[in-house]
């Protein structure tokens, strides 16, 4: 759904591509909420009880954004689905970083902004579950992308189906399935119960 108002971001997208780079001045102000929507998710599997910013996530991944002015944009779908995929990058690396500096526990800021504190302990989780995910990809990358689209990037179902040019219903099975494989491979062995 388009904001009112504005310009429809699809159009936006086709005409950045197109070479018209002030098209992508005009577009991330209107995508900023939704930004900052994937980024507050990203950052709520961070420890409790810090302040987190998701301005400088959604920074980094405008940053990362303005280079992808070749790919090949179908809608506003794709676009947050991108933007997710690349905050989810940006956190990872990130958490990779702290797991290999800081074994021993403590926190660590990080350099994308100064407020920005990761524990290592949700450090650890999220370099498991982007493993997981990697690990899912290799054999179903369809699966993957939608845990991508609807876990990080907080998007609907219909929104999703739009993103990735499948029926809604594809979604659904494929949301279900991926929820179960994750969860079986994120389980610690032995906590199976047999």
């Amino acid at each position: 759904m388009e904001p009112t108002g504005c310009e429809p971001v699809t159009e936006l997208l086709l005409r950045w591509r197109a070479g018209d780079g002030e098209c992508l001045n005009r577009l991330l102000p209107q995508m900023e909420g939704e930004l900052r929507r994937i980024a507050h998710r990203y950052m709520r599997l961070e420890r409790p009880g810090h302040t987190l910013q998701t301005t400088a996530l959604v920074n980094e991944a405008y940053l990362k954004l303005v280079d992808q002015a070749k790919v090949d944009w179908q809608n506003r779908a794709q676009f947050l689905g991108l933007a997710a995929h690349m905050m989810r990058h940006i956190l990872v690396d990130h958490a990779r970083e702290l797991c290999r500096g800081k074994r021993g526990g403590g926190a660590r800021v990080l350099p994308i902004d100064e407020a920005l504190v990761f524990s290592p302990a949700k450090s650890a989780a999220l370099v498991a579950l982007d493993d997981a995910l990697n690990e899912l990809a290799a054999f179903d990358p369809r699966k993957a992308q939608i845990v991508e689209l609807r876990y990080f990037g907080g998007m609907s179902v219909e929104e999703t189906a739009s993103a990735l040019g499948v029926h809604p219903n594809t979604v659904i099975r494929d949301w279900g399935l991926a929820k179960a494989w994750l969860k079986r491979e994120l389980t610690p062995k032995g906590a199976h119960g047999g």
